[in-house]
């Protein structure tokens, strides 16, 4: 299982400011907080220099990603493939509400959007995601590819199993009817479509990232 990238947040507007380490602390700051304002940073000292700087700095801008890796590292990963979509998964709690989508990797144009879903997890929307991919382009009978940033989610759709650990209930019952569906269509289904890692260190967040944590 693929380690969850780290991020910090930093939060403008809330019952406490400033930078907090993991997404529990910072929804607590937000929640029920009218007009919070609050970002993720995927180093600690970016968080805090947005947080010196002011949301307007970083709210509602699309500030340029700067990669924090050599350019030989850079080199060695190249540009991402335009000729492709992305997907992504959101998930509020751990389980909580979840929803994926997939987008125009070059445009951001959202193609599809599932959810939300409740006591779901990151990782099973993952795989909802990149399936729903799947099926999506071999329908259109398109050439693209698939990015997606879950290691996990690859894994799960190579082995055409969704190993979750997440109980199955009432509550998340129509979720689970959507996962029985997409391991039905990956065992009876062929496709020629590439699912490859969407490289955020070099690249940035994922385009079809929801923008919420």
């Amino acid at each position: 299982m693929s380690k969850k990238k780290k991020k910090y947040y930093t939060v403008w507007k809330g019952h406490n400011t400033g930078v907090f380490e993991t997404w529990e602390d910072c929804k607590a700051q937000i929640k029920n907080f009218k007009g919070a304002q609050y970002k993720s940073f995927t180093s600690f000292e970016t968080a805090k220099k947005a947080y010196k700087e002011g949301s307007k700095e970083y709210i509602g801008k699309s500030k340029t990603f700067k990669s924090e890796l050599s350019v030989e590292q850079l080199k060695k990963i190249g540009e991402p493939n335009l000729n492709s979509i992305c997907v992504d998964a959101a998930v509020s709690g751990n389980p909580g509400k979840m929803e994926y989508r997939g987008v125009v990797t070059k445009t951001k144009k959202q193609l599809f959007i599932q959810g939300p879903f409740e006591e779901g997890t990151n990782n099973i929307g993952e795989f909802l995601a990149i399936v729903h991919g799947l099926a999506f382009l071999k329908q259109k009978k398109s050439n693209r590819i698939i990015y997606t940033d879950s290691r996990t989610a690859m894994s799960w759709v190579k082995k055409k199993k969704c190993n979750t650990k997440l109980n199955r209930s009432d509550k998340n019952k129509p979720l689970f009817e959507l996962v029985d569906r997409a391991i039905k269509w990956l065992n009876e289904n062929k496709y020629s479509t590439t699912v490859v890692k969407w490289e955020t260190k070099a690249w940035g967040e994922i385009p079809a990232d929801f923008g919420r944590k």
